[in-house]
């Protein structure tokens, strides 16, 4: 888990004893932290004031950037630049938070060399902000299989493996995320295996593999657990064949058997709520679903670490 987690520590937590749950003998108190952030594509109209103030009194221990106020470029947001940066990581030190991952839009599968290099040049910029700002993980995709499936999966992973080359001095892990048509575990094991590097590895949007794959949860995690660091959680409802993404826990998506599985693997990572309000306008707001996911989550978690535990 994140630096200052640990399962011991979540299970000793130091929550009121009146809030506990009995699983047998075992009395588990609510832990005063949990490793669980969001992503900032579910509040695009936020302010940075605002995010960090929001993860802190609800109870998130972690901040996933995907774009602030509806800049996706990261690198050029004013609270990054080289006048200001300093005294944004002391704001997210100041409220005991932490940047979970950095997300990048770039695409490992383009076979043209020229946009190809575009989409590397715009990860190794995410990367030195990452590095700058202290968070583990930038986010890429392989996005689209354009070709033969053999050789997308060749360009993706010897791209990944470059960009690791560039991001491991920097302390800095380079994920591909199960996105677009890169679903599926087979493929997605046959790159990170190409790409061989410590500095590559997985972020498990788990309601991607689930509902695009579709790939039942313990299929996933038993090919792919090994690499994966960070996790992309949401819910959703099919409706007239179009999936809708709805509150954490009222759709069909198995979310905490998902939890449940990560945490007996000894998952070290954040679970990370990726509310897709960026793109669509018309789903619950911010302020109603961050607060039922870390309610949600909670519960998920604590239930998930007592039963490891018996």
């Amino acid at each position: 888990m994140p630096s200052g987690f640990s399962r011991r520590k979540f299970l000793a937590g130091v929550g009121a004893v009146t809030a506990t749950t009995s699983v047998g003998s075992f009395a588990m108190p609510a832990p005063k932290k949990i490793p669980i952030s969001f992503s900032t594509l579910g509040c695009p109209a936020w302010s940075w004031d605002r995010i960090l103030d929001f993860a802190k009194q609800h109870g998130f221990t972690g901040v996933e950037l995907r774009g602030l106020m509806g800049n996706m470029d990261l690198p050029t947001c004013p609270e990054f630049s080289p006048g200001r940066i300093e005294q944004s990581k002391k704001d997210i030190a100041a409220r005991g938070l932490r940047i979970a991952s950095v997300d990048t839009s770039a695409y490992m599968h383009d076979p043209d060399p020229a946009k190809h290099e575009e989409q590397m040049a715009d990860s190794r910029r995410f990367i030195d902000l990452a590095s700058q700002l202290g968070a583990p993980h930038i986010r890429v995709m392989g996005n689209e299989i354009v070709g033969t499936p053999d050789e997308i999966i060749a360009r993706v992973a010897k791209s990944l493996r470059q960009l690791g080359d560039y991001a491991g001095p920097k302390n800095v892990t380079v994920l591909l995320e199960s996105h677009g048509d890169f679903v599926r575990s087979p493929g997605l094991l046959d790159i990170l295996q190409q790409a061989d590097s410590p500095h590559v590895a997985l972020l498990w949007d788990a309601h991607n593999t689930f509902v695009g794959g579709p790939e039942d949860p313990e299929v996933t995690v038993s090919r792919l657990g090994k690499y994966i660091r960070h996790t992309h959680l949401k819910d959703s409802i099919t409706k007239s064949g179009e999936d809708h993404y709805v509150l954490t826990g009222r759709g069909t998506v198995p979310i905490k058997k998902q939890v449940e599985l990560l945490v007996d693997i000894g998952y070290q990572g954040y679970f990370s709520f990726e509310w897709e309000k960026a793109w669509h306008p018309d789903i619950e707001e911010p302020e109603i679903a961050f607060p039922e996911y870390a309610k949600v989550m909670t519960e998920y978690l604590k239930d998930a670490y007592a039963h490891r535990r018996k």
